[in-house]
């Protein structure tokens, strides 16, 4: 098993840049395809990036796309969310997972196939 812990977010006004951490503990991060997700208050979690195991794919929502960058250090366990240019719609919870699938170069998209969640960190922006 593995525990992640976001950290990272906060109050922060418009056109900001922010970004968010993940540290992974107890288990071998470099065997764990990784996702962040957001979600808004009463709407549903929602898929926002994705990287694969050796860190040479990734993927995100078109929403995100040019703004937000996924990236992990598998040495310092570690994987993080450079979020550019903030909004206010980004204002919402977001949420590291893990998926500890044996595909090297995959990305994963879709909530049901991680298997493991950080508690969430904040983000907020004002505008």
């Amino acid at each position: 098993q593995v525990r992640l812990v976001e950290s990272g977010g906060g109050l922060v006004q418009a056109w900001v840049s922010l970004r968010l951490s993940c540290a992974a503990f107890g288990s071998t991060f470099c065997y764990y395809a990784m996702g962040w997700f957001r979600q808004p208050s009463v709407k549903e979690r929602r898929f926002l990036a994705a990287i694969s195991r050796n860190g040479l794919s990734t993927s995100y929502v078109d929403s995100v796309k040019g703004r937000f960058t996924i990236s992990r250090d598998n040495a310092k366990n570690a994987l993080y969310l450079e979020m550019n240019t903030l909004k206010p719609e980004d204002t919402a919870s977001y949420y590291c997972a893990a998926d500890p699938t044996p595909i090297r170069h995959q990305t994963v998209l879709y909530t049901s196939e991680y298997d493991y969640w950080g508690q969430g960190t904040q983000v907020t922006v004002s505008s």
